[in-house]
């Protein structure tokens, strides 16, 4: 059995419906993608292993995320926004609580190649990288927001070892999670809020879902803008109406992305969304079904 059939049939075991709902979810997954799903859950059970747990903690944060976010997207339903409405809030209620951040982003871990969105989001980033790398001859690469690490790792691999990296993060602990998950020493990390973070430029410069965690995304993205070299390219990711306990900024639609963007000095060059869920557009806009965006983009 490997790494991803187990993790699935211990969540089938503990959550009959849900893990039913899993295996649709990874019939579009290729040949490829699986191969790197289980490379990456093969890396996680080390990883769990090393911080003193084992696969049931990670499936037990897992099972409680998907519970805590079904919650509070009844609640954005309920009331058209988000439970947090500032970045104070997010530190207070999420940030600052250690056992709560560990459980969370060991539920994002397992949910990278578990959700469609997820996973298909990934595959573009992979074939986004491997066509600017042709077109950009990249030297120095960033990432903001290195989550579990898997962006960053997959970039390396695909970009080479000559590059330069680097990744940013203002939050301690997810910089300590994806040093300790990548154990790369040709990484430079560095914990630090990137409207103060100065360098000089990069080529390539990855922000997966970050947008939604500030109260001003449009300085957010103009403040990249600076670190960009002339011919740089910014890869984004943000979702619309996912309430989750740490979201502040809400998006509604993905014109509303795309005209922030444009708003921040930004030509969007290539493309891709997916909802969450497998609805009609007319369905998932009537329910509010969670999107992912994604996009490379390069100031005008």
């Amino acid at each position: 059995m490997d790494a991803l059939e187990h993790i699935i049939s211990e969540i089938e075991r503990r959550d009959t419906r849900h893990g039913k709902k899993l295996r649709a979810n990874l019939e579009d997954l290729t040949p490829e993608l699986r191969r790197k799903a289980n490379r990456f859950m093969s890396s996680y059970e080390t990883f769990t292993k090393e911080r003193g747990h084992d696969i049931s903690y990670g499936i037990d944060s897992y099972l409680w995320m998907i519970n805590m976010m079904m919650y509070e997207q009844i609640q954005f339903l309920r009331t058209g926004e988000y439970s947090c409405k500032s970045f104070a809030d997010a530190e207070r209620e999420v940030y600052s609580n250690s056992d709560l951040m560990d459980q969370y982003m060991h539920g994002l871990m397992l949910s990278q190649f578990l959700w469609k969105h997820h996973y298909k989001v990934f595959d573009f980033f992979l074939q986004m990288m491997e066509k600017y790398r042709h077109a950009n001859h990249p030297r120095r690469y960033l990432e903001i927001g290195g989550g579990h690490g898997l962006y960053l790792r997959e970039a390396k691999q695909l970009l080479g070892p000559n590059l330069e990296y680097t990744c940013v993060d203002i939050s301690a602990s997810s910089i300590e999670m994806a040093r300790s998950f990548l154990q790369d020493e040709a990484i430079t990390f560095i914990q630090q809020d990137i409207f103060s973070f100065q360098s000089d430029p990069f080529d390539l410069i990855t922000m997966g879902e970050v947008l939604e965690h500030v109260e001003d995304p449009r300085a957010l993205l103009q403040c990249v803008g600076d670190l960009l070299s002339d011919d740089g390219v910014l890869f984004i990711t943000t979702p619309t109406n996912a309430a989750t306990i740490d979201h502040i900024y809400l998006f509604k639609s993905r014109d509303e992305i795309v005209e922030l963007i444009q708003s921040a000095g930004f030509d969007v060059l290539d493309e891709y969304s997916i909802y969450s869920e497998d609805v009609t557009e007319e369905r998932a806009t009537k329910l509010k079904v969670p999107m992912m965006y994604a996009a490379i983009i390069r100031p005008h």
